[in-house]
């Protein structure tokens, strides 16, 4: 076999994204984008707020019952069922017709993905078991990454950079998306009870059903999503584990004549609401954490503390560059041309913005400990903000380096 042949059939780590892909890939980072910049907006407020000579109101809000749950409960229980359903969809169409759909495309972006989670937990809990006051369980919090936060930085200041490069950033949160939601299923589901689960199932699969007798009327559908949510809500598990398992039986292939999937029409409509409403409400009451001098001092010597920022800032860069090099390394993948592994050294910063589902699973890994659930969150958003402003530069030189 002669070497042109030879480089020819090398597998691309980061390939080319064309046509339909592309234009896809284009809507969704707008959209992303867009909630990405709200939430940082959203997150502002809450700040502002609960750092106010108004932060009563603030606490107040978050625990006035509605109904069967808390404001903060329906934010975080409810508003991000919407954006675990989506994360949901993007697995599934991923895994049916994207990037994840083959092997030699997918293997990098994975690896990387996975690499990117063990890593922050390793550091994390190296952190915790062997300090006196360490708390392991909070092993999970900076495990994930903030993909509309991400997006919106590599949007300010990455606009020249390869296609190429924001396909595997979104690939990547696609899988660590969906390693967050095994992480929320496994370790935090509380009260375990079989009957809801198993109406919660039925329902799940009643969707199902009706998306394979092509069954279009929203009128359906509506009532069956309440129904998934509310039944596994109720079972123990998680209730945004509902929105997850109804986007992965969602169909996203279209028929022969169909413009577009179900999936493709319902995540048009939906994702406005998600990055323009409900993630940002979920910012607005869950990242309200009040920033007192002492608060600040116990941050310097908190383990918890400490374990978040060190596997945010360094795991989550480490690990996606390094399960990055090493599979492409081992695999005899390449980069695309159009790309240097300084890129890709810069958006693994970029993944240790860690917002929306680490802020959740600080909720869940210290449940009652309002403290320590304080200095969990406070401990994300300085991590999530340094990460943004070193990959910021980073990704600025590398603009300059493609806009010349």
């Amino acid at each position: 076999m002669s070497q042109t042949r030879r480089i020819r059939q090398k597998k691309r780590a980061f390939p080319r994204i064309l046509g339909h892909e592309r234009a896809f890939l284009a809507d969704t980072l707008r959209a992303e984008t867009t909630g990405g910049l709200l939430l940082l907006a959203a997150a502002v407020v809450a700040l502002v707020w609960a750092n106010s000579p108004w932060q009563d109101s603030y606490h107040h809000l978050l625990e006035t019952q509605l109904g069967p749950l808390t404001v903060e409960g329906w934010t975080s229980d409810g508003a991000l069922t919407l954006f675990f359903y989506l994360a949901g969809v993007e697995l599934k169409r991923e895994l049916v017709v994207g990037t994840l759909s083959k092997l030699s495309e997918a293997v990098v972006p994975v690896v990387a993905a996975v690499a990117g989670m063990v890593l922050p937990a390793i550091i994390y809990l190296a952190v915790n078991l062997t300090a006196s006051h360490g708390r392991p369980s909070g092993w999970a919090v900076p495990t994930a990454t903030d993909i509309a936060f991400a997006l919106a930085v590599l949007a300010i200041v990455g606009s020249s950079l390869p296609s190429a490069l924001r396909a595997f950033l979104l690939t990547l949160a696609v899988v660590d998306d969906f390693g967050a939601i095994l992480v929320i299923a496994v370790f935090f589901s509380h009260g375990f009870h079989l009957l809801p689960l198993l109406a919660s199932i039925a329902l799940i699969a009643l969707w199902y059903l009706l998306q394979h007798r092509r069954v279009r009327t929203p009128f359906l559908y509506i009532p069956i999503a309440i129904g998934a949510w509310w039944f596994m809500h109720e079972s123990g598990i998680h209730a945004t584990i509902a929105g997850v398992a109804l986007g992965l039986v969602t169909r996203v292939v279209p028929d022969p004549g169909e413009e577009h999937a179900p999936a493709e029409r319902i995540e048009h409509r939906l994702r406005p609401w998600v990055a323009g409403i409900a993630v940002p409400l979920f910012a607005l009451f869950a990242a309200g954490v009040t920033l007192s001098g002492s608060a600040v001092r116990q941050l310097l010597t908190d383990p918890v503390a400490i374990g978040v920022v060190a596997g945010l800032l360094l795991g989550k860069s480490i690990g996606v560059f390094g399960g990055s090099w090493l599979t492409a390394r081992f695999t005899r993948a390449e980069l695309n041309s159009d790309l240097a592994w300084r890129d890709v050294a810069a958006v693994s910063v970029l993944a240790g913005i860690g917002f929306t589902v680490a802020l959740l699973i600080a909720q869940l890994a210290f449940g009652a400990d309002v403290a320590q659930v304080e200095r969990a969150k406070a401990a994300v958003l300085i991590a999530s903000v340094l990460a943004a402003l070193i990959a910021a530069i980073l990704l600025a030189r590398r603009n300059r380096t493609y806009a010349d």
